[in-house]
């Protein structure tokens, strides 16, 4: 992997990161594709329609379906999905932490029933390498050990504990398995861990980012605290984390969270809420969110979102996307989907301009004075 940092606003960055299947610009969204596949669309959507270089994909369902031994054998995820440029792919730890009724974690690693059928697994820090390694993603994570907020000293240091011993087995395991000629192409990322407490995450952060890394994230996010605590944290984490490597907020979230956490030095995003609410009825717009199943826009023939390029708001109207929703046609989860990710896609667009304009503040305060109006 190679990365470069190609302008700097404060803290924002805009940067290139290149792997062994696209050219990567940050700050970047990366489009949630949970078993291979981003919800109703598919891989000309992802390359022709969106452009996009880097999608994620998700270690703990496609380990339990269809099988990474099963994604190897049919060319690995670029080969079984037809998509050939980046994958990520995460460790299951995020899986195990939303499943924690069915999961139990330990010193050595995570116990689970699966969700599918109620078998028994367990996941340690290199067996979710093994996985990856079948999947054959560009970045991989490591396993860590996720905590609900709010949580006790006793535990986020518990979790800070594993998560750096983890880190530790996996870097050394990773290395090895590139000596012997697998992963060769292939990156790993550390997860930093220790809740909204800037003392604990100064220890994480410290602790992993003095090992020999390709990239790090900052994980435990978005898991129950409020917004400001969120970017208190993350304010807070990145002077920490190395200037030569990606940063990546996992599991984030909202226009105005990518447009906040830009401004704190992020790179790398990644969040199922454009695809969830487009699913749900929620449109993103330049000017805040339209409810589309509202019966005000049953014959409103303007577009979703009146600045907005993308293929849905160029073909068709607020009123037909009002009609399809409420039909329940299938065509409406890919036309709202197609929407609500080329506005996240835009929106990290336009932030990586603002920087490299040297103007990223005029940027913010242009996102929210346009958040004050209501949609036209």
């Amino acid at each position: 992997m190679k990365f470069s940092i190609d302008a700097v606003d404060g803290k924002a960055r805009a940067c290139t990161l290149t792997t062994a299947h696209s050219t990567i610009r940050t700050p970047i969204f990366m489009p949630v594709g949970t078993s291979a596949v981003v919800k109703a669309l598919d891989t000309d959507d992802m390359r022709e329609i969106l452009d996009t270089q880097i999608i994620l994909a998700n270690t703990y369902h496609l380990y339990l379906r269809p099988g990474d031994e099963t994604v190897a054998k049919m060319g690995k995820l670029h080969g079984f999905t037809g998509y050939d440029r980046s994958f990520l792919t995460d460790s299951g730890g995020f899986q195990a932490f939303s499943l924690s009724d069915i999961s139990r974690p330990d010193d050595e690693g995570i116990l689970f029933r699966s969700h599918i059928d109620g078998s028994k697994h367990y996941f340690t820090p290199s067996k979710v390498l093994d996985i990856q390694y079948n999947l054959g993603s560009d970045i991989m994570m490591i396993l860590d050990d996720l905590v609900a907020l709010p949580a006790t000293k006793e535990r986020i240091a518990v979790s800070i504990d594993r998560t750096t011993r983890w880190a530790r087995e996996s870097i050394t395991y990773h290395r090895f398995k590139q000596e012997h000629g697998t992963g060769i192409d292939q990156n790993i990322f550390a997860i930093i861990q220790g809740g909204t407490d800037p003392e604990f995450r100064k220890i994480s952060a410290e602790a992993l980012c003095a090992m020999d890394f390709d990239g790090f994230a900052i994980g435990g996010l978005s898991v129950g605290e409020a917004n400001q605590a969120m970017y208190d944290t993350v304010e807070f984490t990145t002077p920490f984390m190395p200037s030569d490597k990606p940063r990546y907020l996992m599991g984030v979230g909202t226009p105005e969270d990518l447009v906040e956490n830009i401004e704190r030095g992020i790179d790398m995003f990644d969040c199922v809420m454009p695809t969830r609410n487009a699913r749900n009825g929620t449109l993103f717009t330049s000017f805040g969110k339209v409810n589309i199943k509202a019966a005000r826009y049953k014959e409103d023939a303007s577009p979703i979102d009146p600045e907005c390029d993308c293929y849905t708001c160029r073909r068709y109207t607020r009123a037909y996307l009002n009609h399809l929703y409420r039909a329940r046609e299938l065509t409406y989860f890919r036309l709202a989907s197609l929407h609500n990710l080329h506005y996240y896609l835009r929106l990290v667009g336009e932030a990586r301009e603002a920087i490299l304009a040297g103007r990223y503040g005029a940027f913010k305060r242009d996102f929210y004075s346009k958040r004050e109006k209501k949609p036209i």
